[in-house]
């Protein structure tokens, strides 16, 4: 049997989407050619009001969802695996929707070899790149227990031990390579708009905020991460994917209120 009051809800969140207005209860009929009538469908607008999930400018406007409504609206809906997607229609799409896409290419990096060059300098050789040090015998031998490890945790041991000519090599390598933002204008808009902090903004532009997070949905709810830092207002959606033959990871960030079920469509192949 239908829940009515769950249905309306759908509905009006559908609509409100589409259009971006509130929605009046003979609006919301007519579009939707809903059997229920005016007095009916109002009688369940008080209630969702009154529940926390409809909101009403004054006693004459139509109701627009609330920010938790749109955001369980989402959690029950972005729950399939993406899996392979049409680059250029990510980027399209992006830009039409008036969302923020980043991608971070998952190519794990390993040492495989450390060399000494005549005591003068360290060669240090991963997957698909090299980068030479200063020789050091203590650095030397450090670096020989390392070989099997992936490059981005030896960045952070060497931020740690405080090997700097290391870290600024492997960091120049690393940082930026295979990452790229999609319609980063609307990224900007919502820093300038929401006036978000330099050192937060910065984990967004350099990819950093990708770091350990995990496929989901994340929302501002107070806590660490992503979770800390989006407005109230945004969602943040992240993948696992496959574009152009090789694994990124994806996130995507935008207003609870886009059309995330047009775009994700668009985008699979």
């Amino acid at each position: 049997m239908i829940n009515k009051k769950e249905f309306l809800l759908d509905s009006i969140i559908k609509a409100y989407i589409a259009h971006l207005e509130p929605i009046g209860s003979g609006q919301l009929k007519s579009m939707y050619d809903i059997s229920y009538s005016p007095a009916t469908i109002r009688g369940y607008f008080k209630k969702l009001g009154d529940e926390g999930y409809l909101a009403q400018e004054h006693a004459s406007s139509g109701r627009t969802p609330t920010t938790e409504a749109l955001k369980e609206y989402w959690t029950n809906r972005l729950t399939k695996k993406l899996d392979f997607i049409n680059y250029n229609k990510l980027n399209i799409l992006a830009r039409q929707i008036g969302v923020s896409v980043f991608l971070k290419e998952q190519q794990v990096q390993t040492l495989h070899r450390v060399l000494n060059i005549e005591n003068l300098y360290v060669l240090l050789e991963f997957n698909s790149f090299s980068i030479t040090i200063k020789f050091n015998s203590a650095l030397y031998k450090f670096l020989t227990d390392m070989v099997g490890l992936e490059a981005q945790s030896i960045l952070e041991v060497a931020k740690q031990v405080g090997a700097s000519d290391l870290f600024i090599e492997l960091d120049k390598y690393l940082f930026n390579k295979d990452f790229e933002i999609l319609n980063i204008k609307e990224f900007l808009k919502l820093c300038v708009d929401y006036n978000l902090p330099e050192l937060d903004i910065n984990k967004f532009l350099n990819g950093n905020i990708m770091d350990g997070l995990d496929e989901g949905i994340y929302f501002n709810d107070g806590g660490y991460g992503l979770n800390g830092i989006l407005p109230h207002e945004y969602i943040g959606i992240t993948h696992d994917a496959h574009i152009n033959g090789k694994n990124f990871k994806m996130l995507v960030v935008g207003q609870l209120s886009k059309d995330y079920e047009y775009f994700y469509k668009g985008i699979s192949i």
